[in-house]
């Protein structure tokens, strides 16, 4: 049997789910230019504005299709759109013209539970302890600082020898009178 600890209060639960939001931010609609059906701005190839080349729209806020797909809403997609969109606006301060932005995709990687994950590297697919292994060390390679790596991999390491989960649960509504609007 599972259980959900909320506040020191544990509660049993024969499934728990996780689940997430997907709608842009709310700036999005107040720039009165056009939206897909989650609310990201539709921007040009060059991460631009349409009609707007001074102003760029990256990572979750940015809807653009490359052949004939999403480019997803994810860190690397945003890190790359981040890179890029520089790179045009140094391209524009030198009087230049902007460079369509490519995303390539680097693959995929989830923890599903205690050593166990699933990863997908294009034609590489890995699943179990093999594929933890691979999530922990590309999420620890990808921190800037090796402050933030000591501090995640200590914290990692707390976890799992103390058997502690991660998860949290939100409550709003009467249930949670002091939950933040």
């Amino acid at each position: 049997m599972l259980a959900v600890t909320v506040g020191g209060e544990r509660i049993a639960a024969a499934t728990v789910l996780w689940a997430a939001g997907v709608a842009a931010s709310p700036l999005a609609r107040s720039l009165g230019v056009p939206l897909d059906r989650a609310g990201r701005v539709l921007v040009q190839p060059d991460l631009s504005i349409p009609g707007h080349p001074e102003i760029q729209v990256i990572g979750d806020l940015a809807a653009l299709q490359q052949d004939g797909a999403w480019v997803p809403g994810v860190a690397q997609g945003a890190i790359q759109e981040g890179r890029h969109a520089a790179r045009n606006i140094i391209r524009s301060l030198r009087g230049e013209s902007p460079l369509a932005f490519r995303y390539r995709d680097l693959g995929s990687l989830a923890t599903i539970g205690r050593k166990a994950a699933v990863a997908d590297f294009g034609r590489i697919h890995l699943s179990g302890f093999f594929a933890w292994i691979a999530w922990l060390v590309v999420h620890i390679f990808n921190l800037i600082g090796f402050r933030n790596r000591a501090a995640v991999l200590f914290e990692w390491a707390l976890a799992y020898f103390t058997y502690q989960r991660s998860g949290r649960l939100l409550l709003r509504g009467p249930e949670a009178p002091d939950a933040p609007p």
